[in-house]
């Protein structure tokens, strides 16, 4: 029972740092940004929804899948946001565009 609470709850306020980033990807002015905002809240909310199906979790191989999926995201993010930062910044597209 408090398990399942936990987990409603982790994954609840995962999707509230999701809603967050996308947020922040729509009203923000610049790249940085926008990069900014939707890297580190999605990041943040992808390790709450990750927590919160580790509670949920039948043995630790499966927790260790999930922890893999997680890290894989967080370098996949990260090395995504690095190539738009790159991009922009090589080509000049760094002023605001709004």
């Amino acid at each position: 029972m408090i398990a399942n609470t936990l987990t409603v709850i982790l994954i609840l306020a995962g999707l509230v740092f999701f809603a967050a980033g996308t947020a922040g990807l729509l009203r923000f002015p610049d790249v940085y940004s926008r990069l900014h905002a939707l890297t580190k809240a999605d990041n943040v909310g992808l390790g709450l929804v990750i927590l919160g199906l580790m509670l949920q979790a039948g043995g630790p191989a499966d927790i260790l899948k999930l922890f893999l999926i997680w890290v894989l995201v967080l370098a996949a993010g990260t090395t995504a946001a690095h190539m738009v930062a790159q991009r922009t910044w090589t080509h000049g597209e760094f002023e605001s565009d709004r």
